[in-house]
């Protein structure tokens, strides 16, 4: 059985809860992704995607000086590191993510994104629900 640990990115970039919008588009330019975590301390208590600084900042012409939590999706849902893929790309599609933050008890260990659950999982995920995860809700 593949899982989570198995496809996951270990390598992580984070930011804590006072980030500007800025700062975080900066932080993804220079690593060359499309999300940061944002945590405080060693709690996740946000995700930030490169769409939502678009849709939900500057597309309103908001200051890019502005907490970045204040654009960012909290109550980050997460699945643990031993959950099998078919259960997170089931998990994912019911709930419409495109990227999971995978834990190891309360500590966040990765990130699941709907590419690695595509590309990575060996006899993978079960292509339905992946389709799922893009497909608008009804």
């Amino acid at each position: 059985m593949t899982t989570l640990r198995d496809i996951m990115t270990t390598d992580l970039t984070t930011t804590d809860p006072r980030a500007t919008l800025k700062e975080v588009a900066t932080l993804m330019r220079e690593q060359d992704i499309g999300n940061v975590l944002i945590m405080d301390g060693d709690t996740l208590s946000g995700i930030i995607t490169d769409r939502d600084i678009v849709v939900r900042a500057v597309a309103y012409g908001h200051d890019l000086g502005s907490a970045a939590t204040d654009y960012a999706t909290g109550n980050v849902f997460t699945m643990e590191a031993e959950t099998s893929v078919q259960e997170a790309a089931k998990a994912m599609a019911d709930r419409q993510l495109r990227r999971l933050p995978v834990t190891d008890g309360a500590k966040v260990v990765g990130i699941v994104s709907l590419a690695d659950l595509a590309t990575r999982a060996s006899g993978g995920a079960d292509e339905q629900a992946l389709q799922g995860i893009s497909q608008p809700t009804i």
